[in-house]
C-alpha cells in the first residue's frame, strides 16, 4: 500500500464515528443487541442493493456479529453426516429429492452411515445448500 495515512485526522473521526455508531468488538450482551438493531437498521437502508454504501457497514458489523456469536455460542463439532441430515431436515427434503446425489438406495446407504460421500456428491450438496464443501468432509 503506497498511500500515505494521515493519522492526525484519522484518529478523531475514527473517535467520531465510534461514538456515534458503537460500532466495535461486541462487549457484552446490551452492545450485542445494539449491533443487531444496527445491522437491521443498516439492511433496511440498503433494501438489498449491494451497491448501496450501508452494506460495507453491513459487513462490518455482521463480521462482529458473528465473531460475538462464535465466542459465546460455539457450534459443536459436526459430522458431514450431521450436516447433511440437518440440512436436509431444515429444508424439509426427501431422500428422492437428492437424486442429484445418486439413487435413492446410494442416498439411504449414505444416511444410514454404509457408504460415504464421493467428490462429486460434495461438490453437489455444496452448491445445492450454498455451504463450503468442508461442511462434508
Amino acid at each position: 500500500m503506497n498511500a500515505q495515512i494521515d493519522i492526525n485526522r484519522l484518529l478523531p473521526a475514527w473517535e467520531n464515528f465510534r461514538r456515534a455508531t458503537d460500532i466495535a468488538p461486541i462487549r457484552d450482551q446490551t452492545h450485542y443487541a445494539h449491533m443487531i438493531e444496527m445491522l437491521e437498521i443498516l439492511l433496511d437502508e440498503a433494501q438489498g442493493n449491494e451497491q448501496h454504501p450501508a452494506m460495507e457497514l453491513v459487513d462490518i458489523v455482521g463480521d462482529l456479529i458473528a465473531d460475538y456469536e462464535a465466542e459465546t455460542h460455539p457450534l459443536p463439532e459436526a459430522t458431514g453426516l450431521q450436516a447433511l441430515k440437518f440440512l436436509i431436515e431444515q429444508h424439509g427434503l426427501r431422500q428422492s429429492d437428492l437424486s442429484d446425489i445418486g439413487s435413492q438406495g446410494v442416498v439411504s446407504e449414505i444416511l444410514a452411515g454404509k457408504r460415504e460421500l464421493n467428490l462429486r456428491q460434495i461438490r453437489a450438496l455444496s452448491e445445492r445448500f450454498g455451504v463450503s464443501p468442508a461442511t462434508f468432509v
